[in-house]
């Protein structure tokens, strides 16, 4: 993901140039004094993060993806689960 940053003064100047920056996936810092006091990202950036981090708040998904990267998951085709029937 590409980064910018801008101190608070000209983020302030810049908003709407900033929001979209933001909304075509650009993370966009906003300093103060030389140090990060904000950024600005996209909704989807957002709602990505938020999924994640409930993903792996489930002990049964960090189990899962934990199988599969040891090599312990079974792949198969869609049409296997109709044989089923």
């Amino acid at each position: 993901m590409a980064r910018s940053t801008y101190s608070v003064t000209q983020a302030q100047s810049q908003l709407p140039q900033l929001l979209r920056q933001a909304e075509r996936g650009t993370l966009v810092g906003i300093t103060r004094r030389q140090q990060t006091v904000a950024y600005l990202l996209s909704r989807d950036y957002l709602e990505a993060m938020v999924e994640t981090m409930e993903i792996l708040a489930n002990p049964d998904a960090r189990k899962a993806i934990a199988d599969h990267r040891a090599g312990r998951t079974k792949f198969v085709p869609l049409s296997a689960l109709d044989a089923d029937e």
